[in-house]
């Protein structure tokens, strides 16, 4: 093992002792732990650091462990035969145990402000550098090693910036991390114009993680996030749509779309939703809200989530006032297919989703159609669709949010629980009723003579 004692860079770091804080081995994944034990064994440096040294502190379970050290990639991938480099940009080692993944990345060093790379240059030309950023001060490759104090400089947030060591159990703290930690701070590292420039999406996570954490951004943090909103448009959906992914399934989705809608960041991420929420009616607004809180229920629970339902609902509100500016689309299938579409596509520009979620929002949207028309054909087919039970959800979402509609989610449950007799005699009674409407009324005889 190398002691703290001859780290470069160590003279940099305020060191807490063992007796100082809470983190303790019995609460680290022992995968983690076998990762720091083994890179200590073969004569490098590995740390704990990040949200997991984080959340520790904090008194709460990590869910994912990342490791830092001056191994690098190479090294990294000769050691652990299960592991594999990924990423361009920026390189980072998964070491795959079963169905957990432990991060590890090397020492970052300050990066090179002389690699400017002009916008119109091909992204083919950089694949060669290790430290590279657009005109904009975006960092385009970041792969430069250094020493752990150069990469506690370059995370994000001072909270984020601590580092946990097996020698003597000491955490290790270059930023002020601890004290606003204390305080209950989201202070990003360094200017922070110029790491936002760096990486637009850190707004979205210092939003994300006040929100997560209940702390409150520190007051030159969150000055720029406005002014700078617009660089999220320099932003791939697909990165983007991995940082929705993490806002979903975070918890406390309620909590992140409400701070969101408080900074300009959100129309960059939840466009249309936002556009629509404006003028949206109290259902349309308590029907998001809804979805949003059933979402952190789920998860509160222990039970999974499906992003594809999130999205359907978050993207209802313009979905609905799109066919309320056609009035064919409401009850022409042709017509709710192409606003469905329209919706969808949209959202599409700001996140890329993928397929598979984009297909089930759609068929859980059609299904409402299919539900409300309430005839034999209609109910045979829907009971037996695949996404039937999200639909019902949905359903049930809708007259939650004080929608009118005839009472047609406790005719689907009563349905649902309904045996195969009782199931046929309520088919039969809509069948019937359905009859009655549509019986045509009889012609008067003709009073024309010839």
């Amino acid at each position: 093992m190398i002691h703290l004692e001859v780290l470069p860079g160590i003279e940099n770091a305020t060191l807490i002792d063992r007796d100082h804080h809470q983190v303790s081995r019995s609460k680290i994944s022992p995968n983690a732990l076998k990762v720091l034990y083994k890179l200590t064994a073969a004569g490098f440096c590995a740390y704990l650091v990040g949200g997991s040294v984080r959340d520790l502190l904090l008194g709460l379970q990590p869910k994912d462990f990342d490791i830092a050290s001056n191994a690098t990639p190479e090294d990294l991938r000769k050691l652990f035969r299960n592991s594999r480099i990924i990423g361009r940009r920026f390189k980072i080692v998964h070491i795959r145990y079963g169905r957990e993944i432990i991060e590890v990345t090397t020492f970052r060093a300050h990066h090179d402000a002389r690699n400017q790379i002009s916008d119109d240059v091909s992204r083919r030309k950089i694949r060669g550098l290790d430290s590279a950023h657009s005109s904009a001060g975006m960092i385009l490759r970041d792969n430069v090693y250094g020493n752990i104090d150069e990469d506690a400089l370059r995370r994000d947030f001072t909270v984020n910036a601590l580092y946990y060591t097996l020698d003597k159990f000491r955490i290790l703290d270059f930023t002020g991390g601890m004290d606003d930690l204390k305080h209950k701070k989201i202070r990003i590292i360094g200017d922070p114009a110029a790491r936002y420039r760096e990486d637009p999406v850190r707004m979205l996570r210092a939003i994300r993680f006040a929100a997560k954490l209940g702390f409150t951004i520190e007051q030159g943090t969150k000055a720029p996030i406005d002014e700078l909103a617009h660089l999220l448009e320099s932003i791939s959906p697909a990165r983007l749509f991995d940082e929705t992914l993490k806002i979903i399934t975070s918890g406390h989705v309620v909590k992140i779309f409400a701070l969101l809608l408080e900074f300009k960041v959100s129309k960059y991420l939840f466009g249309p939703t936002v556009t629509a929420l404006k003028t949206a009616g109290d259902t349309e607004r308590k029907l998001v809200d809804l979805a949003l809180q059933n979402t952190d229920s789920r998860l509160a629970e222990g039970k999974s989530v499906t992003p594809y339902f999130l999205f359907a609902a978050l993207l209802w509100p313009g979905l609905r006032q799109r066919l309320a500016a056609d009035s064919a689309a409401e009850n022409s299938y042709s017509s709710f297919q192409q606003a469905a579409n329209d919706s969808l596509r949209e959202q599409l520009d700001y996140t890329a989703i993928p397929k598979r979620f984009t297909i089930a929002a759609k068929e859980i949207w059609e299904l409402q159609l299919r539900i409300e028309k309430h005839n034999r054909r209609s109910i045979e087919s829907t009971f037996g669709h695949p996404r039937f039970r999200a639909a019902y959800d949905f359903l049930l979402l809708r007259e939650e949010a004080g929608e009118q509609l005839n009472s047609l989610g406790q005719w689907w449950t009563d349905f649902q629980i309904g045996d195969t007799k009782r199931r046929t005699e309520m088919i039969a009674a809509v069948s019937k009723s359905g009859a009655k409407r549509r019986r045509r009324r009889k012609r008067k005889p003709s009073s024309n003579t010839e």
